[in-house]
């Protein structure tokens, strides 16, 4: 089914949700080294990639067909804590499957978290996406794929309802001040998240379904749900959701 412009694929749980985004991301792999040499995805944290992220490296028949060599991860957002601490999303990523997949130290583009100037962490991580790929200043990345996620108060990556994050137009990477928490979030901007060849949403289980639905069919206010935010400039964008996300769809079957 299709929303705007979006590609709405209604599975029936959280594991038919994973496997499907592992087919997307196999086939989107396989049609970028059709026409070069590396492929560039940005990660999402949270809990929903987990069974993706493990998915990835123990089923063979997607393990096996992965260039792991060739593939650069980034991260879409981060926790402004060191890559050892339980929360970093960085951490999780990299137990769960960069680590077991032998992924080499020099794909793996993490935020520099340790330090503890949150502006100087997103502009460094600026910085590399720049001389990553070979671009000057106001020039914007594009990544060949991109996962996201929505939390449920319409966030993603970590474009919180009401921070100066969800109005950032020229920077690529901030630090987004976010008060229910009381730290820093590190986040890429929604125009760089925008600006990817693929977008795909994972979202599962009852309690996103008010929210996407909000996100997907009610008004546009980005501002309360930064989710709206991310419309791509010419890419695709799939939205996973399981059936119990969907509930609440008008278009969910």
């Amino acid at each position: 089914m299709k929303i705007g412009g979006s590609e709405i694929v209604v599975l029936e749980d959280s594991t038919a949700l994973s496997r499907r985004a592992a087919e997307i991301l196999v086939r989107c792999i396989s049609e970028t080294f059709s026409r070069k040499q590396q492929f560039s995805i940005a990660l999402s944290g949270g809990s929903t990639p987990k069974a993706l992220f493990s998915l990835l490296v123990e089923d063979g028949s997607f393990r096996n067909t992965i260039p792991w060599e060739k593939i650069h991860f980034f991260w879409g957002d981060e926790r402004h804590v060191a890559p050892q601490d339980e929360q970093s999303n960085y951490r999780m990523a990299n137990e769960i499957m960069l680590a077991k997949a032998h992924v080499r130290t020099e794909n793996i583009h993490r935020m520099p978290t340790e330090q503890p100037d949150a502006g100087k962490v997103a502009q460094d991580y600026e910085q590399e996406l720049l001389k990553f790929f070979q671009l000057t200043t106001n020039q914007l990345p594009v990544f060949d794929f991109n996962l996201l996620g929505l939390g449920p108060d319409g966030h993603t990556a970590s474009l919180f309802p009401g921070t100066r994050a969800v109005c950032e137009k020229r920077r690529l990477v901030v630090a987004n001040w976010v008060e229910k928490f009381q730290t820093h979030r590190l986040t890429m901007t929604a125009p760089l998240l925008n600006n990817a060849d693929t977008i795909v949403f994972l979202v599962s289980g009852e309690k996103k379904a008010e929210v996407l639905q909000k996100v997907l069919e009610g008004g546009h206010q980005p501002d309360l749900l930064p989710a709206q935010l991310i419309r791509p400039t010419h890419g695709r964008l799939i939205w996973l959701v399981d059936r119990a996300a969907a509930s609440r769809l008008s278009l969910s079957v």
